[in-house]
């Protein structure tokens, strides 16, 4: 049967979701060309061709991983007719560790690797600002409605970045003795505490 010939822009695309698949199973330090060549039935030339070290492959693969739950996030901090506090708590939900977010392990295995590597440093710093950025930008938004009483927006995104991050690595490295109810309930403490509200503005979102 005939190989269906692909597009420069559909091979890249193809290279990058094994290189994702694979990390995820054997892990940056341990991935190799020739393991995303093999899956794709291809010669590690082809891989190389398109990216010219696996530095650059991994670095590549973890934005592209990363992008599709960064659309994710923006789909659901853009919902139209929400309130700021129904979308920023359906946001860090879905992010939690108990959430449909599925980067997490790629996360961890991506800020082990850029302790060494310089391109994936630069991926990782940029994809983790713009998810500050876009909490930040949502904390404003309530702010100016009058949902939130909050000074520092920015400051708010950090410490509720930091908290899912730490139960993150908890829950993906070391299994973790929380529940997810006790996590998705310590989520809900940080955003009262962050907001200014009442654990009753969380459901109904009204102050």
């Amino acid at each position: 049967m005939a190989r269906v010939r692909l597009s420069v822009e559909e091979r890249r695309a193809e290279i990058l979701r094994v290189a994702v698949e694979q990390i995820e199973a054997r892990g940056i330090g341990n991935v190799r060309i020739s393991d995303v060549a093999s899956v794709l039935g291809v010669s590690s030339s082809l891989v190389l061709y398109h990216f010219s070290t696996k530095e650059l492959l991994v670095a590549e693969a973890f934005a592209h991983a990363a992008e599709s739950d960064l659309a994710q996030l923006r789909e659901i901090l853009d919902k139209p007719r929400t309130s700021a506090t129904r979308r920023l708590r359906s946001a860090v939900r879905w992010y939690a560790p108990t959430g449909q977010a599925k980067g997490w392990r790629l996360w961890i295995e991506g800020w082990a690797a850029a302790l060494r590597e310089p391109a994936l440093r630069k991926v990782t710093h940029d994809l983790d600002r713009r998810w500050k950025a876009a909490i930040a930008e949502v904390v404003a938004e309530g702010v100016a409605a009058g949902e939130f009483v909050c000074d520092r927006p920015e400051d708010a995104a950090w410490r509720l970045t930091a908290l899912l991050d730490g139960l993150a690595v908890q829950t993906t490295s070391y299994g973790g003795p929380l529940s997810r109810a006790t996590m998705l309930d310590w989520v809900d403490d940080a955003l009262v505490r962050e907001l200014g509200i009442g654990r009753e503005a969380l459901t109904t979102g009204r102050r």
